[in-house]
């Protein structure tokens, strides 16, 4: 019964956000806000993790493939399949549900526990539209420009990996990664990523608008809410696969 209305409560909240605002600049203002705190301050993070992620695809897929039937420009291919299919979209989110998902969960806590929410709502503002609704378009807006970024960079990654410890050569790797290219891959990746974003924008934001108590709610709010989004992203990641890929594998 908890879930149904936690669900119940998730539905009303997203329905509530769907209003006319009260004044368009001050929204566009709070929507810029989050575009900088949600995009641009990830960018550090994202990029770190993404040259990283390409250079250890490409060192350990040369480990595995030790036939010398193999041509080496596999494993160009093989770092951009997965770059770009699993670990860009999927890993990155993961990442920024934690960083993301907890400043939310916190930042609309602590409004709520200080009673700022109630102060505005008397004041006759939505407040699941002001507060709520800029969040989940600045993250629809920037998580899949970080996720394109993070493709870019992890390829960038694994083929300085592979021509800095000798596996291959630049040529070789940028030969490899133009075999067999599927742009629908990109194209099933940006949709994972805007999923993911709604999800790492929508479910902590419920958690922290929600929180009822004082400082130690909001930390176990906020801690819920990173929990429960990354459930939910690697659970989409499942049905999204299943559904996108499979009868495009068929």
């Amino acid at each position: 019964m908890e879930f149904f209305t936690h669900f119940g409560r998730y539905l009303i909240m997203l329905k509530g956000m769907f209003t006319k605002p009260e004044n368009h600049k001050m929204y566009w203002k709070e929507f810029m806000h989050q575009c900088n705190d949600i995009g641009i301050r990830s960018l550090g993070i994202v990029s770190i993790i993404s040259v990283f992620i390409g250079a250890v695809s490409a060192v350990q897929t040369a480990y595995q493939l030790v036939s010398p039937i193999i041509p080496k420009t596999t494993i160009a291919q093989i770092v951009r399949d997965t770059v770009i299919l699993e670990f860009a979209p999927t890993l990155v989110c993961i990442v920024l549900a934690g960083v993301i998902g907890s400043k939310i969960a916190s930042e609309l806590g602590n409004m709520r526990v200080s009673e700022q929410i109630d102060a505005l709502e008397i004041m006759g503002i939505n407040t699941k539209s002001y507060l709520i609704m800029p969040k989940i378009a600045a993250a629809l807006l920037t998580i899949p420009l970080l996720v394109v970024i993070s493709m870019v960079l992890g390829i960038i990654g694994g083929r300085l990996a592979g021509t800095a410890s000798g596996i291959l050569s630049s040529d070789t790797f940028d030969r490899g990664l133009l075999q067999n290219f599927i742009p629908y891959n990109v194209f099933f990746a940006l949709i994972k990523s805007y999923t993911f974003a709604f999800i790492i924008s929508s479910v902590p934001a419920y958690y922290g608008y929600h929180v009822k108590g004082g400082a130690l709610e909001i930390g176990r709010s906020s801690t819920k809410s990173v929990v429960v989004s990354c459930i939910l992203l690697l659970f989409a990641d499942y049905i999204l696969t299943q559904l996108l890929l499979t009868p495009a594998a068929t």
